[in-house]
Parts: C-alpha cells; structure tokens; sequence
C-alpha cells in the first residue's frame, strides 16, 4: 500500500483535532490522504476535541480592528512575522493600525489592491510602508487579510492582538453607551467561546444532516453511551452467536450487571459491540429512545456552535444566553437591537509554522546521519 500522505499530514491533522499519532495516521490511510475526510472520520470516532480545531496558532503578528463611527463603517486587518519580539514592536503595531484605517476608507477590493493603495496620512504605497519597516525590523513581514464592515458595528481585540471580533447590528440605538457595551460583551463572546455561526437559522439542511449523520456514527462507534435496550441487544447477539473470546464471555457474565463493565472487556469485545451497532444502524436509528438522545446531542452541539444559542460567559450580567443578553439590553433601552453577522480573526489560525528539529540539524553539521 502506497501510502499517499507524509509525516507532515499526520502532524497538521493532529493540531487540527488534537486525536493521537496513530489514529491520525489510521484516518489519512482510510482516506487516502484526504485531509477533511480525514477530519470526519476522527470525528465519528469520536477522537476530535473541538476545542483545538484551529491546532497551535502558527505565524506571529497582530489582528487590530478600526472604527469610524461617523461614517458608519469598520474594518479588522491581521499582518504577520515571524517572531513575537517584533509583534510587540511599536512600528509594528503602529502600522498595522494604519492599514486598518487605510481599509476602511478605501475600500480595497483584495490585499493586492490594498498594497498598492497609499497608506493612510502618508505619501508612500502600503506595499513601500511594509518593505521599508522590514529594512529596519529584518523581519519577513505579510499583509495576510482582512475584512470592512459597513453599518453599526462592535469590535474586540484580545490579548494584544491575538484574537478580533467585529459583530454587526440592526439597530436605533447605536450612540448609546449601553448599547456600545452590550456591543463589546457580545464580541468578548465570540473571541472567548469562538462560535461558527451566528444563529440555528445560519446552518443549511445539508450541514445540518451532515452534523446529525456524524452525531449518529459517533454514538454507534461509543456503545457504552447508548440507550441500555439497545446495547442489551448487542450484547445478547455477539453472547448467543459466540462473537466474543472465552474471556470476554466470562467476563461479561461476572459483571454484566457493573456500570464499569466496559473496564472487563478487551478492545476486540467493544471492536464487536461497535460492528454488530453499525451492522444493524438502520435499527437503531428508529429507535425512539436513540433519537432521543441523538437530538439531545445534536441539541447541545448547536448550543456550542451558534453565537445567539451559546449561555452568555459574563453571567454577572445576564443568567441565560447570548439572544437573551441581547433582547434584555434591548428592553431596557426601549430601542431595537439585532444581531446580524460576526467575523472573528484568530492571529495565525491556518498557518503552517516551520518546526524546528534540533536533532537532525545536529547530525547534519556533524555528520552522524
């Protein structure tokens, strides 16, 4: 078998998930190298975490944001290098501020276009501001993106540049201090707990069924976590038809009845369990108790997910979620407020960091291969 990935997958698909050397590995084998298939099939396994989906942030640099309230318009640039030294420079942070407002009151159609634009309250092109800062920086420096917003918008940088938020709103009450508050929570929000979409209603039918499809063969690939009938089942028919080894039997037998009984089994027993559960999947996703608890899940995924369903972080201010914050304020104000889209920048999300190995420069330069 020609394996049609290298070593350099393996480790991108582990910062992207966070699952074991082996699994990723196994993952990249089943799909051929594909890398979001690949994501998939560790998810089903149940083995990604979430939680490290954007893997280690890669490049150095910073997100700043710009506002110009006048004029009803925002804009959020990220600009990279390479050391973390230089992302705390001044100049550095001077500029990148600059071509934010520079976005904002040009309008640039794609970072070519801003590059070759004039920089804001200078003579010079953004592409000459970059070069002539990296002659006294010597440090490869990037425009990478960046996006404007139009309308009434609240913005958030967090930990110097780490992370930004601009979040939209349809509202009467946008020179209100309350309202620039709420705005600014709600953006805390979306830097802390990273939602994708900003409501349910975002999310097409197709991503819908994909997530529930995934939902599904990660409850039938964990039998310990599904409904006690319906692993009886499994566990009468691998019994009856001999599908285990004597001692997993024996085992089964003597603590059938122990809530740790996943503990007493060997992996070829729970290997069985999970392909008599795929074998009879149709079965079990009928079963009302299992649907039941797939729409549970599915329920609590959409809850981490969807901005407006996420429990609101600052609870000292509001007990429940991020719409309810939102519809409180609003009361309060007499006014209208709606949430309509957020963009949310993490500094080097996606991009490949050089890693060093230490070990084979050492043998290099003394010859020991």
């Amino acid at each position: 078998q020609i394996m049609n990935f290298t070593a350099k997958d393996v480790q991108a698909l582990r910062e992207k998930t966070g699952a074991g050397m082996m699994d990723c590995t196994k993952a990249l084998t089943e799909t051929d190298g594909d890398m979001d298939k690949a994501v998939d099939v560790l998810r089903e396994k149940g083995l990604a975490s979430a939680a490290k989906k954007a893997g280690r942030v890669a490049a150095e640099g910073v997100v700043v944001a710009y506002s110009d309230e006048a004029n009803k318009v925002a804009s959020m640039v990220e600009v990279n290098c390479e050391t973390d030294f230089v992302a705390k420079n001044e100049k550095f942070v001077e500029l990148a501020n600059k071509i934010a407002v520079t976005v904002a009151e040009k309008n640039p159609t794609d970072v070519d276009a801003l590059l070759a634009m004039t920089l804001s309250g200078s003579d010079e092109t953004v592409s000459d501001a970059v070069q002539e800062l990296f002659l006294v920086i010597r440090e490869n420096m990037k425009v990478r993106r960046f996006v404007r917003v139009e309308g009434t918008v609240a913005s958030y940088i967090h930990g110097g540049g780490s992370v930004g938020v601009l979040v939209s709103f349809d509202t009467d009450a946008a020179d209100k201090a309350e309202f620039k508050e709420m705005g600014r929570n709600v953006a805390m929000q979306i830097a802390a707990m990273s939602p994708e979409y900003l409501s349910k209603d975002c999310i097409s039918d197709d991503e819908l069924a994909k997530m529930k499809s995934i939902t599904i063969d990660s409850s039938l690939n964990k039998p310990e976590s599904l409904p006690k009938p319906i692993l009886k089942n499994l566990f009468d028919k691998a019994v009856n038809d001999k599908l285990f080894s004597d001692e997993d039997l024996a085992a089964y037998e003597e603590q059938k009845n122990n809530k740790f009984l996943f503990n007493f089994l060997s992996d070829k027993a729970v290997e069985t369990l999970v392909e008599l559960a795929m074998a009879s999947k149709a079965d079990i996703v009928a079963n009302k108790i299992f649907a039941g608890a797939v729409d549970g899940r599915m329920k609590k995924q959409l809850k981490e997910v969807c901005l407006l369903e996420q429990a609101f972080v600052r609870s000292d201010l509001y007990d429940g979620d991020v719409a309810g914050y939102i519809a409180d304020v609003a009361k309060k104000l007499g006014a209208s407020i709606k949430a309509t889209g957020f963009i949310r920048y993490a500094k080097g999300e996606g991009i490949e960091k050089k890693e060093e190995n230490y070990a084979e420069e050492i043998a290099k330069m003394t010859g020991n291969k």
